[in-house]
């Protein structure tokens, strides 16, 4: 009994090692600081490279100041807090040095050297360079401050612990700068790092295990966004997201206006296109879809077979297209671009899971207001005209009409997924 708790103690006290090394270690940035020379095209540039961030969508609360801070963002874990980044000195980053921030994005610590909560995704930016970190916070220190303290977390034990943060860290996380791939071309290279780093699109668009940890066994591989019960599709897979047969300048349409002949945006990825990507150049709208159509695809599974779907299913499903889908959609879910999608061979009709299909049609949406696209076309939500059997019927017949082959919709996938 001696010899095993004396063994147990070794294996704790080498675990606590491990972390203490890999987190409590000083990680403050290598080599002499650098000092940001705040000229208007350090600051233009760093206000582009927040918006390719998306920055404001985390760090500003509903109706609140752009960059103060307060928005809830709810996790698995509880609820964090995105924090003010305007130069208020006493409750924003007004005291902060270049430094300092570049450590917050390369290394995941605060000013006072706490550990952040990887709901900010430092595990991605660290891939940002140090010159677009210098450009971030210049642009970040031109800012109206604002007087807005930080809202505390409202994490549940044990995720509120330093100690499990720490262990989280050890686990998962390794500080790293963006390394070009030398077989690829610059243009590859530069939507991967944008695409890879302040882009972080694995954030939605891979899945993550039990620990909120993104898993990297498959590149944008798709996953259920948590608690928001919309599915970020794989980009690996033509029946997901992939655009590897798409037209360059379809997927740039895509990223800079939210439409394209062979897709449209709604949902989380609306607001993206909204708040981020229109803003894009077209030269990084192109490198990024670039390096998107270069992704590895995967072989789309089977068609499932429809023979066996209820035919007063169908029937029901039929009848509820004709009455509410059928006038914008057309009688052969042709659709009418770029007003309408066609859902004759639409991939967000037919995914597994389908979630994406019941949320639009419980909440309906809208396409993003871009510059490219200022008057979208919306579907309405039908929460309150269809009952939770009447939008699996429907979503059965749009799943096995019109050419598309998928599994039927049931009511518990309405109620699972609404």
């Amino acid at each position: 009994m001696r010899r095993l708790l004396a063994a147990l103690m070794i294996v704790v006290a080498v675990l606590v090692i491990a972390v203490y090394a890999l987190n409590v270690r000083d990680e403050s940035p290598r080599g002499p600081a650098t000092s940001v020379a705040a000229s208007t095209e350090v600051v233009r540039r760093g206000e582009y490279l927040a918006r390719a961030g998306d920055c404001i969508a985390c760090h500003t609360a509903r109706g609140g100041a752009a960059f103060a801070g307060g928005r809830p963002i709810e996790t698995p874990f509880g609820v964090v807090y995105g924090s003010n980044l305007t130069p208020d000195e006493r409750t924003g980053i007004g005291t902060w040095t270049p430094d300092d921030f570049w450590r917050a994005l390369h290394n995941g610590r605060s000013r006072d050297g706490r550990l952040l909560y990887p709901a900010f995704p430092y595990p991605n930016f660290t891939n940002v360079t140090r010159a677009d970190s210098d450009a971030l916070f210049a642009y970040l220190r031109t800012l109206p401050a604002v007087a807005q303290p930080n809202t505390p977390h409202a994490l549940r034990f044990p995720y509120d612990n330093v100690v499990a943060l720490a262990a989280w860290r050890a686990l998962f996380f390794r500080p790293g700068v963006y390394a070009p791939d030398g077989s690829q071309s610059a243009e590859w290279n530069r939507g991967a790092y944008l695409a890879r780093g302040l882009g972080h699109c694995d954030a939605c668009h891979a899945e993550r295990n039990v620990f909120g940890a993104v898993s990297h066994t498959l590149e944008l591989g798709g996953g259920l966004i948590p608690l928001q019960n919309w599915y970020a599709p794989p980009l690996t897979s033509a029946a997901g997201a992939g655009v590897a047969d798409w037209d360059t300048m379809h997927v740039v349409a895509l990223l800079r206006t939210g439409v394209s002949p062979r897709g449209s945006a709604m949902g989380p990825m609306a607001e993206v296109v909204y708040q981020s990507t229109q803003y894009l150049t077209d030269e990084d709208a192109r490198a990024i879809a670039v390096f998107l159509k270069s992704l590895p695809q995967v072989a789309p599974a089977a068609a499932g077979a429809t023979a066996s779907i209820d035919a007063g299913v169908m029937t029901r499903g039929a009848k509820l297209y004709e009455d509410h889908c059928a006038e914008c959609h057309g009688k052969e879910g042709e659709g009418a671009y770029p007003a309408y999608p066609a859902l004759a061979g639409n991939r967000t009709a037919t995914a597994d899971p389908p979630a994406n299909a019941i949320r639009a049609v419980v909440s309906g949406g809208y396409a993003p207001s871009t510059a490219g696209n200022p008057r979208p076309y919306g579907m309405p939500p039908f929460v309150y005209a269809l009952r939770e059997d009447d939008i699996a019927a429907v979503l059965t017949y749009v799943r096995a009409s019109f050419g598309n082959r998928a599994r039927p919709v049931t009511t518990f996938d309405v109620q699972r997924y609404r």
